[in-house]
């Protein structure tokens, strides 16, 4: 059982259900994702989501994308990812999923990522533009590693489609609650709760909701028919949001520790 079954396993005898933040890698800087990362764990998040920077992240709004340019601005790369897990596995064990585009993780080579993966200790890769045969083939290539690739579904996801997701999927499956791109919203769609028991007829998979959760009020919602609730641009909003001498770590400690249900 590798960290991410054993996690939500755990939850699911605790009964409880996850709590997923996520930060793009390198935003500001490396030194401060590796910070980040050990707040958001001492906070109370179940699993970690870093996202790798790219140039042109179609699925991510504002937020997310502009957090991967100052990334980039800074030079980080995939391998600077990777690196950046190896330093997170001196601290601790709490499963990682690198959230990518297809682009990145090509140039880098399926099986070069697959075993340098494994050997820092990514727990799963999520990529967000890559369906049939792309998905088959880093899937295999993980797998041979027992890393798990994490498939995305949509409220526009056909049932035919969701079987075939389901079916050859590993580590859970993230919902994505609306369509359109990442971003905060005021309210969570009813379209989420739908899309969630819709895939519970194909899986027995854990199934984590995503896409504009940005409140406690949110993750309750979402708690309430998902595993787990992922928030990603209401976290990189505050590092964003950080002034001239403002510590980047405390001010989403501090965000982490008001969004989490104290009920869980």
């Amino acid at each position: 059982m590798n960290r991410l079954a054993a996690k939500f396993e755990e939850l699911k005898q605790s009964r409880r259900k996850g709590f997923i933040p996520f930060i793009t890698a390198g935003d500001p800087d490396i030194a401060t994702s590796l910070e980040l990362v050990s707040a958001l764990t001492e906070t109370g998040a179940d699993i970690i989501e870093l996202g790798v920077p790219f140039s042109d992240p179609m699925a991510d709004g504002p937020t997310i994308q502009s957090s991967s340019q100052r990334a980039l601005n800074n030079n980080v790369t995939l391998s600077n990812v990777l690196e950046l897990v190896a330093s997170i596995r001196k601290r601790t064990d709490i499963p990682i999923v690198l959230f990518s585009y297809l682009n990145p993780l090509f140039r880098y080579g399926y099986e070069r990522l697959a075993v340098d993966a494994a050997q820092v200790g990514v727990d799963g890769v999520l990529v967000t533009d890559a369906v049939d045969q792309e998905a088959s083939e880093i899937a295999a290539a993980l797998k041979n590693r027992g890393t798990s690739l994490i498939s995305l579904i949509a409220p526009t996801t056909t049932d035919e489609r969701l079987e075939s997701i389901a079916g050859a999927s590993c580590g859970f499956l993230y919902a994505v609650s609306r369509n359109g791109v990442t971003g905060a919203r005021e309210s969570t769609s009813h379209d989420a709760e739908i899309l969630v028991r819709r895939a519970r007829r194909f899986t027995d998979l854990p199934v984590a909701v995503g896409f504009g959760i940005s409140t406690r009020t949110q993750i309750e919602n979402v708690w309430k028919y998902a595993d787990a609730a992922v928030v990603g641009s209401a976290i990189v909003a505050e590092i964003a949001a950080c002034k001239p001498g403002e510590n980047p770590v405390d001010r989403v400690r501090t965000f982490a520790t008001n969004l989490i249900p104290a009920t869980r």
